[in-house]
């Protein structure tokens, strides 16, 4: 799984004219999934997500998350993070999971983000979407599930 976290002073989703989610300061995250995702990749990265300090303290430097600045998540599926365009010129897709298997786990994810305490919005699972992201600083980060890291020790 893959979250591309934007530090946002606000943003919103619309689908079909109709606002359905907005939040001030926080964080937008779009939100890809991939074939073999687990519930695992889905909670590493909420916990990621929610504790990550990319949030500026009183001297101006990043050692606040945005569960410590109160701030709120808009979380927006996003399968066109697994875009595979090394060849020719038209994207494939085919790294990304099934529907119903990202939904599944994009779910998941909105989930784990709440049980933090957060207030989390998000669009609505494949539809067009129009997002507006005020970006703050700017502050851009990729998260990948693949990271984690888990020692292999003797």
């Amino acid at each position: 799984m893959k979250a591309l976290l934007q530090r946002v002073t606000q943003a919103s989703v619309t689908v079909e004219c109709e606002l359905v989610g907005k939040i001030g300061p926080g964080l937008a995250v779009l939100v890809g999934v991939a074939s073999g995702d687990t519930a695992k990749d889905a909670q590493y990265l909420a916990k990621k997500t929610t504790g990550l300090r990319i949030f500026s303290d009183s001297e101006g430097k990043f050692n606040l998350s945005v569960q410590d600045v109160n701030g709120s998540i808009l979380a927006i599926s996003q399968f066109t993070l697994f875009a595979n365009s090394r060849k020719g010129r038209r994207p494939s897709f085919t790294e990304a999971a099934p529907p119903d298997q990202a939904e599944q786990l994009f779910d998941l994810f909105v989930e784990e983000c709440r049980r933090s305490g957060l207030t989390v919005k998000t669009g609505k699972f494949q539809t067009h979407m129009l997002v507006e992201i005020h970006n703050d600083g700017p502050v851009t980060i990729m998260l990948d599930s693949c990271d984690k890291f888990e020692p292999s020790r003797p």
